[in-house]
């Protein structure tokens, strides 16, 4: 019951006058402002990274290893790589990084991915901030308004990353090769291109969309045994997506860095055989 004490409560959602009246904002007393803070400096730092190392242009391959933001390179610009993923199909052009031309690809797969909205949603723009901590905004409009509703396209971009995905597979396959391009070797950066598309193929496979195409709008598992299996893998690595998310982010970067510092002459590829 309310009482004379109690603040007068105006406005909508959480703060409108038929909720309960509340004089805090909220009743948690952890240190709930950490997990949003820190998700948006991780993405922050990964943003700027990410977007130095596609303008700029430069120091992307190092034979046998090309960076996973170039490939696949396709502009006449492009370094030339032995057996690699570059067709000059944009031609002379094309003047800017070729990274720039299906850099829309990977990143609207990641950018539409479910795990990564709720992330940049709370980490950017307190849409909620937290669980039991309402947001500051006054109306809720979910995804059914321009931009947010091009969120639909999710499963699209699943198809296009799955592409992307094979040629980075194609990609470790060249990193077993030396400097000369002579097969059977191996080196650090094909360890670490390994782990890399890895990572990849397990954040992508275990992507809400996918799970859908494999086990969705089945009345009877008990008729599709394979695609039911499938879909019992596909939930198990959809349990642990956000952590493939975060760590497939991670690998990318390593990866693009480890490439781009052999570039430049930091340091040579330690051979393992």
């Amino acid at each position: 019951m309310a009482t004379d004490t109690e603040p007068h409560r105006s406005g909508h959602g959480v703060r409108g006058g038929t909720r309960a009246a509340i004089t805090a904002p909220h009743l948690r007393t952890d240190r709930w402002w950490l997990g949003p803070a820190a998700t948006a400096a991780g993405l922050l730092v990964f943003v700027v990274y990410s977007t130095w190392r596609a303008f700029a242009n430069d120091h992307y391959y190092a034979a046998p290893y090309v960076s996973p933001f170039y490939s696949p390179c396709l502009a006449e610009n492009c370094v030339p790589m032995e057996a690699g993923p570059n067709l000059a199909l944009f031609g002379d052009w094309w003047t800017l990084s070729p990274a720039l031309i299906f850099l829309f690809l990977p990143l609207g797969f990641r950018l539409t991915c479910y795990y990564y909205r709720k992330a940049y949603y709370r980490g950017f723009w307190a849409s909620p901030p937290a669980c039991a901590v309402a947001e500051p905004h006054r109306r809720y409009t979910g995804e059914t308004r321009f931009p947010l509703v091009l969120q639909n396209v999710h499963r699209y971009f699943f198809y296009a990353a799955v592409v992307i995905a094979l040629i980075l597979t194609y990609d470790t396959l060249l990193a077993f090769r030396d400097p000369g391009y002579e097969w059977g070797h191996m080196g650090l950066g094909t360890l670490l291109f390994v782990v890399n598309i890895a990572l990849i193929w397990a954040y992508t496979i275990s992507c809400h969309s996918c799970r859908h195409i494999v086990g969705g709008r089945l009345r009877h598992f008990s008729r599709h045994p394979v695609r039911y299996r499938l879909w019992g893998w596909v939930s198990r690595l959809n349990a642990r997506h956000m952590l493939l998310a975060w760590a497939s982010l991670i690998s990318i970067a390593l990866t693009d860095l480890y490439v781009y510092l052999l570039a430049t002459g930091a340091f040579d590829d330690p051979r393992l055989f």
